[in-house]
């Protein structure tokens, strides 16, 4: 799995890149199967919205056998590798669920102003990762992004932590004006399946979902082994200390785990 020259160009422009319908039908199914499960559990990765529906779950590379392979996946580990030209690790894994009527928003940030601020991340040498586990539609919560905004470099943030459960470095608005005026808004949208991939300084958020289609995504943050976090304060399932090289499994192990969890079902 490896970017195009011209791929890679677009990318380092604009700040993200989308890629259709990477994974299956069959593997997303399983993944979304696990997922539910997963949000169903009463774990401490697992956050809630405050009207009780699920906002994340952490960590599930780490307990979950699905999760697990998809994190050492060579189809999301390679191009960022790529990219970065060294070899990567786990900094986060999260499934983020923009549930049907109840989905809250993400307010405008970017993400590495919360790496830098509360794990001690030297550069944003980290990559967001984002795999649908539903179609994302225009309707249903998808994520907004707002085009080279990247090149703003690190922006100054407040931490707000009343707008919804999960505490967050936002973005004022005036910023955001500015940066939209110049580089615009995108909200890739797609199929299940599909792979996001965009810069830690990129500029990005989510409005809340009051349809009946839920929007189940999972993030990887692929840290640059280089560029481990010094001074962590957040718990470890949320900020990862192991910082050993991500090695790649086969690429057909997610599928075939998928066909055996559903022979095994029927």
């Amino acid at each position: 799995m490896k970017l195009t020259p011209q791929q890679i160009e677009f990318f380092n422009r604009e700040g993200w890149l989308f890629l259709p319908e990477l994974f299956s039908r069959e593997e997303v199914d399983y993944l979304a199967r696990e997922a539910v499960g997963i949000y169903d559990a009463d774990r401490p990765e697992v956050w809630r919205e405050k009207s009780g529906a699920p906002r994340t779950a952490f960590a599930a590379h780490l307990y979950n056998e699905a999760f697990g392979v998809l994190g050492a996946h060579p189809r999301m580990i390679d191009p960022i590798e790529q990219i970065f030209g060294e070899k990567l690790y786990m900094h986060q894994f999260k499934i983020n669920a923009k549930a049907a009527f109840t989905g809250d928003v993400w307010q405008w940030h970017q993400d590495y102003g919360t790496w830098k601020r509360d794990d001690g991340m030297p550069q944003p040498r980290a990559m967001n990762i984002a795999i649908f586990l539903d179609e994302v539609m225009p309707i249903n919560g998808p994520l907004m992004l707002v085009p080279r905004s990247q090149h703003a470099g690190d922006l100054k943030a407040s931490h707000d932590l009343e707008t919804t459960s999960y505490p967050l470095w936002t973005l004022d608005e005036e910023t955001v004006t500015r940066l939209v005026e110049e580089g615009g808004i995108v909200a890739p949208t797609g199929k299940a399946g599909g792979m996001l991939m965009f810069h830690g300084n990129l500029v990005h958020g989510s409005s809340g979902n009051i349809t009946p289609y839920p929007r189940k995504i999972v993030y990887l943050t692929l840290n640059a082994v280089s560029n481990y976090i010094r001074t962590p304060t957040r718990p470890e399932y949320i900020a990862h200390r192991d910082f050993t090289p991500i090695e790649t499994v086969d690429d057909e192990v997610l599928l075939r785990l998928a066909r055996a969890h559903r022979q095994a079902a029927e």
